[in-house]
């Protein structure tokens, strides 16, 4: 009597495999059929990409200007969000970092790009004079918040770094780049599930 509940139990296991390898199977389908980021729209400008490996969630990129001064960027997909019934993420946190050359400090910006009607944007969240890139403290002043500033010194310094390359056409650039990234990512991991379930 126990071996034939031994072999119904292996049985019923290796159903609910067989269930669990054809939505495995159905989803990567569905995900290689659907790559909304395949077709990269937007442009790097002047910068490069300095960082971008497959095991990670960010992004950075980097500029020198003639002028010595150096732009880094890093960016990694923001909170999801619900558009019409979907729950997708529609934005990026994006960090901008203006070192200006022979100083020690740094201007650093937290952004979020935000996909809206046919048009991607960013808007700033914080502005930050950094000391030097170690005195990241708590207790060290960076800067009041940013939404208490003027509009019109929020409205400059949003333009100080469209003036730097920080455009619609990257902004575009990156945020269709992560978004494949992550993509990629979520396809590889379900097939290293479909990998290990189709092994028994």
């Amino acid at each position: 009597m126990s071996r034939v509940t031994t072999l119904l139990q292996k049985g019923k296991k290796a159903l609910q495999d067989l269930e669990l390898l054809k939505v495995l199977q159905s989803e990567i389908r569905h995900e290689l059929s659907n790559d909304l980021y395949k077709n990269e729209t937007g442009s790097l400008g002047d910068f490069v990409i300095d960082w971008n490996s497959p095991h990670s969630k960010d992004v950075v990129m980097r500029k020198r200007c003639e002028s010595g001064e150096e732009i880094a960027i890093s960016a990694l997909l923001g909170e999801e969000t619900f558009v019409e019934d979907n729950l997708y993420p529609k934005e990026a946190n994006m960090k901008v970092c203006i070192k200006k050359n022979g100083l020690s400090s740094v201007l650093q910006f937290d952004c979020k790009v935000l996909d809206g009607q046919n048009k991607i944007d960013f808007h700033i969240e914080n502005a930050y004079y950094l000391k030097s890139p170690t005195d990241l403290g708590s207790s060290v002043y960076k800067g009041p918040d940013f939404s208490e500033l003027d509009p019109a010194l929020q409205q400059e310094l949003k333009q100080y770094l469209i003036s730097r390359g920080i455009s619609g056409s990257l902004t575009t650039f990156l945020l269709h780049q992560i978004h494949h990234k992550e993509q990629d990512q979520y396809i590889k991991w379900l097939q290293k599930l479909e990998a290990m379930v189709a092994s028994n």
